[in-house]
């Protein structure tokens, strides 16, 4: 078993450690402090490669400055407003941490935690945490597990739990990516395809108005490759409230259980792709809009709005307060079970 290196301790005085997996395509580095993506390293079209996700040098910067950065999201990736939880009619209250709502699992997230590693090796890394009954006001106890696993160019991630009360539950992770490399300064000449064909507007919070949108006719419409910076500044008022894309858009039902195409980000300077496959009903897509150049990341690259572009494969969010939404109800005797690859490549 890989024992991992070295990368800083908490606040609370834990040892974070840095882990690796490599092959011939790919190097992905995973802390398993809040089982966070550090750093992959995929090559262009003449063989180079180079780092492609934004990351920092040692867990206590991502204690300080990290947000969630490259971190397994939960127990419910994105919002649930006013941080008011109601399962199956009964109330829950849970601990707010953005603009009075309850952001990503709420401050003690699953991207704030250590978690324990159950094996790691060349290729693959199992790290496991159990989420306690009225962890951050969620009902039900959830031992989760997060299996990364490489193969060829395709780093993939399998989160999988089961709970011991009506809970709601929605997990995710948070990579921001540049393809151009780390010393490229932003995402705008990046091309973007979404195979969706609905996004869900939002209010000035990113709180989704409970309108499933259709995208055509919109800068949220991305069926077509588009450049990020083609519309990011157009006067359309979703754009104003979310300064920038910060949008859940809404995929084809999976119907064999089998990860389907998401989205792809595509750098044309340097030949690199990615493709994003998953089971989850959406994803959202989010361009940096809150970095406001006020730390640096890895390389001493200052981190400014629009420097990388994330994609963050989940259920609906806030869906608990949305019916016309699908639902994110996990209950005793079900297994939860979602899947998001990253598959690189360069032409």
């Amino acid at each position: 078993m890989q024992k991992g290196e070295p990368f800083g301790q908490t606040r609370e005085g834990e040892a974070a450690s840095l882990f690796t997996l490599e092959n011939e395509q790919l190097r992905v580095r995973i802390t398993d402090w809040g089982g966070r993506m550090v750093s992959i390293e995929a090559p262009d079209r003449a063989g180079k490669r180079d780092h492609v996700l934004l990351g920092f040098d040692d867990v206590g910067q991502y204690i300080t400055n990290g947000g969630s950065f490259g971190a397994l999201l939960g127990r419910n990736a994105n919002r649930i407003a006013r941080a008011d939880l109601v399962v199956e009619g009964q109330h829950y209250q849970l601990i707010p941490n953005d603009r009075g709502n309850t952001s990503h699992g709420g401050p003690r997230g699953f991207g704030m935690l250590m978690w324990q590693v159950a094996s790691a090796s060349d290729d693959e890394l199992v790290l496991n945490h159990t989420s306690p009954d009225g962890d951050q006001g969620f009902p039900g106890e959830l031992p989760v597990e997060a299996r990364y696993r490489l193969s060829g160019g395709t780093l993939s991630l399998t989160l999988t739990t089961s709970t011991t009360q009506v809970t709601d539950l929605s997990l995710s992770t948070h990579p921001y990516f540049n393809l151009a490399g780390p010393t490229s300064g932003d995402i705008y000449g990046h091309e973007v395809t979404i195979a969706a064909d609905s996004f869900l507007p939002t209010d000035v919070t990113q709180m989704p108005l409970g309108e499933i949108r259709p995208v055509a006719g919109t800068p949220f419409d991305f069926r077509q490759p588009t450049t990020i910076g083609a519309r990011i500044r157009q006067a359309d008022q979703q754009l104003l409230v979310g300064n920038g894309y910060d949008h859940f858009f809404v995929l084809e039902p999976v119907t064999d259980g089998q990860p389907r195409f998401a989205a792809r980000l595509r750098d044309p300077a340097s030949g690199r792709t990615l493709d994003v496959h998953t089971t989850q009903p959406g994803t959202q897509l989010y361009t940096a809009n809150q970095l406001k150049g006020v730390f640096a990341g890895r390389g001493g690259l200052i981190y400014r709005q629009s420097v990388g572009a994330a994609f963050e494969p989940q259920g609906f969010p806030d869906a608990a307060h949305n019916a016309n939404f699908e639902s994110c109800v996990l209950r005793p005797g079900e297994t939860y079970r979602q899947i998001i690859e990253f598959r690189f490549s360069a032409s």
